[in-house]
């Protein structure tokens, strides 16, 4: 599949809604929870003036000219959260695109850029059930914590 990684636009920024709702996990046959869920406080953290803080990138993949999937990087206080120097991860694709590589790639340009741009480390917070652990693994990430449905993985620069 071809496809090409490049910066979204501040203009885009509002996308990140959507990715940020493509995020969230759901095992299989659970029902998906309503799109309501990314107002709750602790999701608005990912999204909310995106742009405005030092750590905030956020790269896009397109297909045919159209955004399939984004990871974008704060310093927040989320779930993966490790320190305030320290930004955090947030990544998904359309569901039809997953397991192309696109994840993959999203990723090692995103830690490439962070490394550029100075920082020492990124995190995340990853379910234990999702396959993506994996992937991130593959890239560079540890786990660093848990608890008994989460882990905190961490990826030096």
């Amino acid at each position: 599949m071809d496809y090409t990684i490049r910066d979204m636009t501040p203009q885009e920024y509002s996308r990140l809604d959507d990715f940020l709702y493509e995020a969230i996990f759901i095992p299989e046959g659970i029902e998906p929870p309503p799109r309501s869920i990314i107002e709750q406080p602790e999701l608005r953290v990912y999204t909310e003036d995106f742009g405005t803080r030092r750590g905030d990138f956020a790269l896009a993949a397109e297909v045919g000219g159209r955004i399939v999937g984004a990871v974008w990087t704060r310093i927040m206080n989320d779930y993966g959260h490790i320190d305030d120097e320290t930004p955090s991860f947030a990544i998904s694709l359309y569901k039809e695109y997953r397991g192309h590589g696109i994840g993959t790639a999203l990723m090692k340009e995103m830690l490439g850029k962070l490394g550029q741009a100075g920082f020492e480390q990124a995190s995340l917070a990853v379910q234990k059930a999702n396959y993506a652990v994996r992937m991130y693994r593959k890239v560079g990430f540890v786990t660093v914590g848990e608890n008994a449905e989460e882990y905190i993985m961490l990826c030096r620069l």
